[in-house]
């Protein structure tokens, strides 16, 4: 529960909440299928499920019923374990949807409660606040310096001050103030949802690596549809039974179908998001898993993400009478001080505001809040922006007070040149041991009619009022942290110059020169992207500025994560490559826009979530390259029959092609996903994965391991074939070959630069779980007679046994002559 602002409004009772849902319904636009539904759909459409059942009816037409029967039970197999996979992912899915979904602040009786916005209720009391997302149709009841962001549907960016009696409409943006309104309409009854906005749910748009499997996995489909029919129509010509033909064109499909590339990649996608979501991390796309090892620069706001975002009162400088009071040990009105507090929301939640109406309330013994009402405000505007309120009572008397940005109160203020630099200067001896300073002015105004911008009246300048937001104590070390892991910080802020190098002084960012929002404006696009290379601090920045400062930072080849909070962050939060947002302060707008939500604030996880990203695209890489060099001589495998007669027509069948898949899925997807990542990649910013799924260098040593692993299964079979054995034992001599192959090349490619005498010493206990297993499943295959028969094999003997594991060694691990560099493991 929240402590409610004000005490004359009452929200909906139990009772009127689910009368008022049974009438007009949740407030969801979309009625989404079931997870279930999704799944089954999914999995019958998958194109390696098809041929399965192909070939499973073609062996019932032939009554080979232990083949057909054992490829029925293989079905069931792969097709329950996609099922389990598929509803855990989804479930997952919907959980952190829950986790991610839109907050808002509700009336309920006499209590003010968070919930998620598809449980308000018609006839509701909401309270929208700056940095809120309207999340109903609603009339505003009460409001104070209330303004909202129609953009969404009138295309207009400037803001719109919103009075009792007006209409808010969902998913516009509150950029200012707070109120409280009553809901009036509810999912599809709402206006978005009327005019079409949220007509259909789209599917989540691909990450770039994404895309790139996908073109693959599309191409190779493509690729493996020629291929079937060329040996389909071959084998139909040689053996005049189009079924025969048939059989061994699915064969060969179920070999070019790389199904696990995208089983590895939806694998380690999701459960990478998993990891982090246990270290209060949530990531709300693959994209952003993706990306994270690739991390070269991280900009970080001042006030909340480096400083603990107190913002306590600390002193007070009296224009008029030179002096100055330190709240930090002094306890004493002050004129400044009132005037700030009036010129503050009556019920403030901004923490500078806060502060005021604290030190004030301990301080001020004449309080007259109770006797004056606001009667007309100006919310933040101008550049720098200041604020002014004025108040009124039953007698007439008014109070006019004015704060913001101490170089715009100078200016309104109308000071001499003199008294200016006077009020700078000591603004700038504030803001040099790292205070936040703001101006304070008292307003003049005669007239009946109130006036219609701040302009228009005249201002007498009071003095400065600074707030102290030390940083916290763990950023030294965090940034210390950043610099070691190869990531560059620059610090952006909408506070002083002076301010900014204190901060960074105290936290260890690179201080050697600082760039002010003025100058930025001044800068082309080639100057600012040759500024942005060098400079790390910018201060008195403007949200568009902030977005030109990531854009050309992005436009010198970098991958940028950028923190953020506020409304005025979220475009360059969309901008960034990863938005980074706090879920306790952070606004809704902002973790809306936000890729990576820190759920406790704690901007420690961010190195935890970068060396996650880099350990997840190195071992993807692993996985990729794996997944293809085993391919290769499976797919040249069933081919090669065609054109060297001395092998078995039927090399292999789509009986031992679904076996080979069962290993090979495990292996890449849980062995890879599970391995430990050498230091020295976590201390290098990797390159961007979506770039290519391979270099061109990796994939050649790629195509090369399959290559040589193929030609190592030949000559075994070859072997065979002079010793006397019979097809049987020709098959069972190559496919031995291939499955210890597998074995060893999983091993092998563990590392691309450590031998595997070291490798074997990392851990990873999930590989004698998964070899263990092909290696009992190569031994029941073997021995077995029911499964001999199925698989049409002799059984190996001893002696062929060693030739076959001797000569598999030879076929993989001859990379390892090629491996060099020490092994650091993290």
């Amino acid at each position: 529960m929240i402590k409610k602002y004000t005490t004359n409004i009452s929200g909906l009772s139990p009772d009127q909440v689910a009368e008022q849902r049974s009438l007009n319904g949740a407030n969801e636009s979309i009625e989404k299928e079931g997870i279930l539904q999704k799944i089954i759909f999914s999995i019958i459409t998958e194109p390696m499920l098809i041929l399965l059942l192909a070939a499973c009816t073609i062996y019932f037409i032939f009554g080979e019923l232990s083949e057909a029967f054992t490829m029925l039970a293989a079905i069931f197999f792969v097709t329950g374990i996609d099922i389990f996979q598929n509803f855990k992912s989804q479930k997952a899915v919907k959980a952190l949807s829950k986790l991610t979904s839109s907050k808002a602040k509700v009336l309920r009786e006499d209590e003010v409660v968070i919930l998620p916005t598809r449980e308000i209720v018609t006839r509701d009391i909401i309270i929208c606040e700056e940095g809120t997302i309207i999340p109903a149709d609603a009339k505003v009841i009460s409001s104070y310096d209330f303004s909202v962001n129609e953009a969404i549907m009138t295309g207009e960016s400037a803001s719109i001050n919103k009075q009792s009696g007006e209409m808010l409409i969902q998913g516009t943006m509150v950029v200012g103030g707070y109120c409280y309104a009553r809901v009036t309409a509810v999912g599809k009854k709402t206006t978005l949802a009327g005019i079409g906005y949220l007509v259909k749910e789209t599917s989540q748009t691909k990450s770039p690596l994404q895309e790139k499997v996908h073109h693959f996995v599309k191409r190779m489909v493509i690729i493996g549809a020629i291929a079937f029919l060329f040996v389909w129509g071959y084998h139909t010509w040689e053996s005049g039974s189009l079924l025969h033909g048939l059989l061994h064109g699915l064969t060969m499909a179920m070999s070019v179908l790389p199904e696990e590339l995208q089983v590895a990649l939806s694998t380690f996608m999701a459960l990478g998001a998993y990891r982090l979501l246990k270290v209060g991390i949530i990531a709300k796309s693959p994209r952003t898993v993706e990306t994270l090892g690739s991390a070269t620069v991280i900009c970080l706001d001042k006030t909340g993400t480096l400083t603990q975002n107190l913002m306590k009162v600390t002193h007070v400088f009296d224009f008029q009478t030179n002096r100055e009071i330190n709240y930090d040990n002094q306890n004493q009105a002050s004129e400044v001080l009132e005037y700030a507090m009036w010129a503050s929301e009556e019920s403030p939640f901004d923490p500078m505001e806060k502060s005021i109406h604290e030190i004030f309330d301990k301080n001020n013994t004449n309080d007259l809040r109770t006797e004056y009402k606001i009667i007309k405000e100006f919310p933040l505007s101008g550049k720098p922006p200041v604020m002014t309120h004025i108040f009124g009572n039953q007698k007439g008397d008014r109070i006019l007070a004015c704060k913001g940005a101490l170089e715009s109160i100078v200016r309104i203020c109308n000071l001499n040149a003199s008294d200016a630099n006077i009020a700078l200067a000591k603004g700038q001896e504030y803001a040099k041991k790292g205070y936040r300073v703001l101006g304070v002015a008292k307003g003049h105004w005669d007239k009946e009619q109130l006036p219609e911008n701040q302009e228009e009246i005249t201002f007498q300048f009071l003095g400065l009022i600074t707030f102290h937001d030390p940083p916290d104590k763990h950023i030294p070390e965090l940034i210390k942290n950043f610099y070691q892991a190869g990531v560059r910080v620059v610090m952006i802020t909408g506070d002083y110059p002076e301010t900014a190098m204190a901060i960074a002084q105290k936290t260890g960012i690179n201080h050697s020169h600082i760039i002010s929002g003025d100058e930025i404006q001044q800068m082309n696009k080639n100057e600012l992207k040759q500024a942005v290379s060098t400079c790390d601090i910018f201060a008195r920045i403007s949200p568009g500025q902030k977005l030109k400062i990531i854009a050309a930072i992005k436009s010198n080849g970098d991958t940028v994560a950028m923190t953020g909070d506020g409304v005025n962050d979220a475009p360059a939060l969309k901008a960034a490559h990863i938005g980074i947002s706090m879920g306790k302060r952070g606004t809704e707008v902002a973790k809306e826009a936000a890729d990576l939500v820190l759920t406790n604030d704690n901007l420690d996880k961010m190195m935890d979530a970068i060396f996650l990203g880099r350990r997840i695209n190195e071992n993807l890489k692993k996985a990729f390259r794996y997944i293809i060099s085993i391919h290769i001589p499976i797919i040249l495998l069933v081919t090669l029959p065609i054109f060297l007669t001395w092998l078995p027509v039927m090399l292999f069948t789509p009986i031992h092609v679904i076996f080979l898949e069962l290993i090979m899925g495990p292996t890449c997807s849980i062995i890879y996903e599970n391995e430990p990542i050498q230091q020295k990649n976590l201390i290098t910013p990797l390159k961007n994965s979506g770039n290519s799924l391979l270099q061109r260098t990796e994939l050649w040593i790629t195509i090369l391991q399959g290559i040589i692993i193929t030609l190592g299964c030949l000559a075994t079979g070859y072997w065979a074939k002079t010793t006397g054995e019979s097809d049987e034992g020709i098959r069972v001599t190559v496919f031995g070959t291939l499955i210890i192959s597998n074995i060893f090349l999983t091993l092998g490619n563990r590392s691309f630069t450590e031998n595997i005498f070291k490798t074997i010493k990392l851990k990873n206990h999930l590989i004698p779980i998964i070899i263990g297993t092909s290696v009992l499943f190569m031994i029941a295959i073997n021995y077995i007679p029911f499964l001999n028969e199925i698989f049409i094999i002799n059984p190996l003997s001893f002696h062929e046994l060693i030739v076959i594991i001797m000569v598999s060694l030879t076929s993989t691990l001859w990379i390892e002559f090629f491996k060099k560099d020490s092994l650091q493991t993290y």
